[in-house]
């Protein structure tokens, strides 16, 4: 089971109207989540991941810093990278929620971080809803908690894309 502010971020983008599996940001109104809007970010895919847009002002206590324009990956210690580039892909690929449970070393207990896709005005799945969500009650830092550590990264729900299907021509299988 994931804390209450994980599920609510979660059944609130199932809830999104969309014409596709994945909803466009224009649907989302962020201030329907009340007191989780410190915890919530936007980013916008890119080759080698993901990049802040906006991030709520919890999150830029956590780190220490500003958070437009930073790289979600560089938040992350080297060996939680590949982790946390993978669970970028699968959530595009596979149109649902990903969470994802990360430590720091100066963070009392665990985070939940669930990341979902949406659309941009373009019709592209090039943006990136997430949110923060801390196990314990978090005092306010003086201090980034440094680089994150991926523990763990699941899918939520059911996979929105149909599985793929053999395809052969001429008798040879090419997919």
């Amino acid at each position: 089971m994931f804390h209450p502010g994980t599920q609510t971020l979660i059944d609130h983008w199932a809830a999104l109207p969309a014409a596709g599996p994945i909803p466009p940001r224009a649907r989302f109104e962020p201030m329907r989540l009340g007191r989780l809007v410190p915890q919530l970010f936007t980013a916008d895919r890119s080759p080698d991941g993901a990049t802040f847009r906006l991030a709520g002002a919890w999150i830029e206590t956590l780190h220490g810093r500003p958070m437009r324009g930073v790289s979600w990956l560089d938040l992350w210690a080297p060996e939680s990278r590949a982790l946390v580039a993978a669970a970028l892909v699968q959530t595009f690929r596979e149109a649902r929620p990903v969470v994802m449970v990360a430590e720091a070393a100066r963070l009392r207990g665990v985070l939940e971080i669930v990341i979902a896709p949406l659309r941009g005005p373009d019709g592209e799945a090039d943006r990136l809803l997430g949110l923060y969500q801390s196990a314990q009650e978090q005092e306010r830092r003086r201090e980034a908690v440094g680089p994150l550590s991926a523990r763990l990264s699941v899918g939520v729900g059911v996979a929105g894309r149909p599985p793929l299907t053999l395809a052969a021509i001429d008798g040879r299988r090419i997919a």
